[in-house]
C-alpha cells in the first residue's frame, strides 16, 4: 500500500503530464483578473506556471546538501524576479520570446529535478530568476491596465509561494526515497516544457 508521501509525489507526476498537450501560459482566458482570489487561483489553474512553480521548489529540496537556508535559494529567486517580470509586464516594457522562455523554463527545470544539478545558492537564484522574469512578464501584460492589478499580483506571488513549498516539502520527501518517483516528475515536467517548444517552432 502505497504511503501518504508516495501518493502526494505521483499526483504531481500526474498533474505534470495531464499538462502535455497544453499550451504555454494557459488558464488566461479562464480567468478574469479582478483581486486577490483572482490571482491566487491563476497559477493554479496555468499549467505551465504551476509546474515550473513546483518544479523549482522540488530541485532544490532534491539538490540541497540538508535543512537550511540552501533550500530557498532557487524559490525566493524565482518569487523576487517574478514580481520584477510582473512589473515590466505592467509598465508595457516589451520582452522576446515570452512564451517561448516561459516553456524552455519547464524543459530547463524538469532537467534540473531529474539530475538533482547541486549549484551555488546564488546560482540557483539567478538561473530560476532568469526563466522567473518571462512568467512574471506574462503576468504584468494581462494585468495592464486593471485597477486591481497590485492585489492581484499579490495574490499571484501568495501562490507563487504556497506552489513553491508543495514542491519543498514534497521535494524533501522523496529525497531519501526511490529516486524513480522525483526522476518521472522531472522527466514529465521536462517532456511538456519540450512539447511546448515543439508546438512553436
Amino acid at each position: 500500500m502505497l504511503s501518504t508521501r508516495t501518493k502526494s509525489a505521483l499526483f504531481l507526476i500526474a498533474a505534470s503530464a495531464l499538462s502535455m498537450s497544453a499550451s504555454a501560459h494557459t488558464g488566461v482566458e479562464a480567468h478574469s483578473h479582478s483581486g486577490f482570489i483572482s490571482g491566487f487561483v491563476h497559477p493554479l489553474f496555468g499549467l505551465d506556471h504551476l509546474a515550473a512553480m513546483v518544479a523549482v521548489g522540488l530541485w532544490s529540496a532534491l539538490a540541497a546538501r540538508g535543512a537550511g537556508r540552501e533550500l530557498l535559494w532557487g524559490p525566493m529567486g524565482f518569487a523576487a524576479m517574478l514580481l520584477a517580470g510582473a512589473v515590466l509586464g505592467l509598465q508595457g516594457v516589451a520582452v522576446p520570446a515570452v512564451e517561448p522562455m516561459i516553456a524552455a523554463s519547464l524543459l530547463a527545470t524538469g532537467l534540473l529535478v531529474v539530475s538533482r544539478l547541486r549549484v551555488p545558492g546564488i546560482v540557483a537564484a539567478l538561473g530560476a530568476g532568469v526563466f522567473a522574469v518571462f512568467h512574471g512578464v506574462a503576468h504584468g501584460v494581462e494585468l495592464a491596465g486593471s485597477s486591481s492589478a497590485w492585489q492581484t499580483l499579490a495574490g499571484m506571488l501568495a501562490a507563487t509561494v504556497l506552489l513553491h513549498g508543495a514542491g519543498l516539502a514534497t521535494g524533501w520527501a522523496l529525497r531519501q526515497r526511490t529516486v524513480w518517483i522525483s526522476r518521472a516528475a522531472g522527466v514529465a515536467v521536462a517532456l511538456m516544457g519540450g512539447a511546448l517548444l515543439a508546438q512553436m517552432a
